[in-house]
């Protein structure tokens, strides 16, 4: 009867309590980049737009704020904003459900309707695809590139335009890595990565051709291409320094005081960068002015031996714009919102900025011709690092859209984790002699995660099948 209570009250209070803006179409994002960006345009379209009801109004908020606000409206069918920018694992939380349930609105056939999925960059829309359907605009194609210390590298006469794999890389930058102190440890690093990086081994397992889940949904963590990249970033972090040992890995944490000391001290040679990454150096290192450049990422095969890829670049973060599905009481309601979300993402003016301002190359590909991605950039060495973003951005790897992401993510990593332990425990051990530990820890990895995803009958294997042959609401 408590309960019973409390529900009554919550819903008149819910039911009586004002919405929060007068009117306007409301956008709630999390990032407060976008949110600056943004303003400029939002201002322009609202001058434009007399009644209330067809300008915009933004709140910025946290990310778990935004987070328990759009999850709480989709489960219970109230009023969330009409638009919703928001970052992938926030995004794959909305498609645990059938697809008739997904909160957003389903976009296919209007992204078909007018083209948009040819003119938009292709692989930019996995993460915000669930079972054939698609549920928001990309934002970013966020392709990768190696970032590099060139005072350091050209200054020892190493040519970097002969590397071609991580072999390369590591054979050219051995030197480099100066004499080994007393506790074995060597002076530099020549890749910025620890298991601690949970993000940079899902950003070397996309570009070798490997992934968490397949395009089904099914769990692929314990494939031959993810066992082998596990076993060999176990070893970049054990051993003696190559090229005695497989030991090349530096830990220079990324958005931390200490990291960046150890980046500006040069004791780690080589990053891995996504576009936007460019713009965080640039702000927080301003001690690396002309120190850096940027290269396609070495590949993990120049043949394709072992089934991993020849691919230059990877992917690294990505944020989308949908509609939200209780907002749209009408199909004029739709067209409003629709409008709107194209004006915001899509507009020319916004591709401009995003580069600009945010150093983000947008996914719509005729703004790629744009002279503005050819200015030289002096903190990247004179080199028109627009362009060579762009250069690869067609190629960037398809990403899942499962709300079991982070699951699958927590344990590689511990599965990395537990690989390196055993690591240390030999002398000198190569990515060969971890495949057998490698393949047990992955394999507890892989059952970890069906045993969740198994939960799930709409997403567990032989459900999503069916699942995928609904129309998912996209009547419009």
């Amino acid at each position: 009867m408590v309960i019973l209570l409390l529900a009554i009250v919550s819903m008149i209070v819910v039911a009586a309590r004002p919405s929060g803006h007068k009117g306007e179409v409301e956008l709630w994002t999390s990032a407060r980049q976008h949110y600056y960006m943004y303003q400029p345009v939002v201002d322009k379209w609202n001058q434009s737009a007399p009644l209330s009801r067809d300008q915009i109004s933004m709140t910025l908020l946290s990310q778990p704020a935004l987070e328990q606000r759009m999850l709480s409206g989709f489960l219970s069918g109230t009023p969330t904003a009409e638009l919703l920018e928001v970052e992938r694992r926030i995004a794959a939380r909305a498609f645990a459900g059938p697809l008739s349930s997904v909160g957003f609105v389903d976009l296919t056939d209007r992204l078909k309707a007018e083209g948009l999925l040819e003119k938009l960059n292709g692989p930019s829309f996995s993460p915000w695809s669930s079972r054939g359907r698609i549920f928001g605009i990309p934002h970013d194609v966020h392709p990768v590139m190696l970032g590099y210390r060139a005072d350091i590298i050209e200054a020892a006469g190493v040519d970097m335009s002969k590397v071609r794999t991580w072999t390369d890389l590591f054979v050219a930058l051995a030197p480099l890595m100066g004499p080994v102190d007393p506790d074995g440890e060597p002076k530099r690093g020549i890749l910025n990565f620890w298991p601690t990086h949970v993000d940079l081994i899902e950003v070397l397992l996309l570009q070798a051709g490997g992934a968490y889940f397949d395009d089904s949904g099914k769990c692929t963590v314990d494939s031959p291409v993810n066992r082998r990249v596990i076993a060999s970033l176990a070893a970049w972090c054990s051993g003696e320094p190559f090229p005695k040992g497989s030991r090349i890995a530096g830990d220079a944490q990324d958005f931390t005081a200490a990291g960046n000391n150890r980046k500006i001290n040069g004791d780690v040679l080589c990053y891995l960068m996504p576009d936007w990454m460019c713009g965080i150096y640039r702000h927080e290192m301003p001690q690396l002015d002309g120190k850096m450049k940027l290269m396609p990422l070495p590949a993990w095969s120049a043949d394709g031996a072992d089934g991993l890829s020849t691919r230059r670049t990877s992917v690294y973060g990505g944020t989308m714009l949908g509609i939200s599905r209780t907002a749209v009481k009408s199909p004029e309601d739709f067209e409003r919102f629709w409008d709107m979300a194209k004006k915001l993402y899509l507009s020319d003016e916004l591709a401009e900025t995003l580069w600009k301002e945010g150093e983000i190359i947008a996914p719509n590909k005729a703004m790629w011709s744009n002279p503005m991605f050819d200015k030289p950039d002096a903190f990247f060495g004179g080199q028109a690092k627009g362009r060579m973003y762009i250069d690869l951005a067609g190629d960037v790897p398809r990403r899942s859209s499962s709300p079991f992401f982070g699951i699958a993510q927590a344990r590689v990593q511990d599965a990395l984790f537990a690989v390196r332990d055993a690591a240390r425990k030999m002398k000198n051990p190569t990515p060969d002699d971890l495949m057998p530990e490698t393949a047990k820890q992955m394999a507890i990895a892989q059952e970890a995660v069906e045993r969740v995803l198994k939960r799930n009958r709409f997403l567990s294997e032989g459900a999503g099948g069916a699942a995928a042959g609904g129309s998912g609401g996209g009547a419009q």
